[in-house]
């Protein structure tokens, strides 16, 4: 289970500078994070789901880690915008003996969008979200 804080290094920003979370609310298939002193109308919050259909060998699980931000636009002072991005692992858990190639596609997704691969990374599935994705963890 996720901590009810996220403050070590489970998140960072663009600048490589952390970015604190507390849990508002769990249930059993989902959890909310909200930014930790986040101002009431810029809300910045983090959201992990899991849902399951079929059974036996078509057993699936997609899961989803989301995160919204809302800013005031720069065109105006006035008008807020909110910016989302969001990644979802649909694997075919009732057909899987491991999770093998989940982590893998997990990994590439993650390279391909994190790191221009100048320096080695490590994509092993470890990090809190990715746990999180792969055991359909909250």
């Amino acid at each position: 289970m996720l901590t009810n804080t996220l403050n070590t290094n489970e998140l960072k920003n663009a600048a490589g500078a952390e970015v604190e979370f507390t849990r508002l609310s769990i249930d059993s298939r989902s959890t909310e994070y909200a930014q930790i002193a986040e101002t009431p109308s810029s809300k910045h919050r983090l959201k992990i789901s899991h849902q399951e259909s079929g059974a036996g060998m078509k057993l699936r699980r997609r899961s989803l880690i989301r995160i919204d931000k809302t800013v005031v636009s720069g065109v105006d002072s006035e008008t807020p915008i909110t910016v989302s991005a969001y990644i979802v692992l649909d694997a075919p858990t009732g057909a899987m003996t491991s999770i093998t190639e989940a982590s893998n596609v997990l990994a590439e997704v993650c390279s391909f969008v994190s790191t221009l691969g100048t320096n080695t990374h490590l994509y092993d599935g470890t990090g809190t979200g990715a746990a999180a994705l792969l055991a359909g963890g909250l």
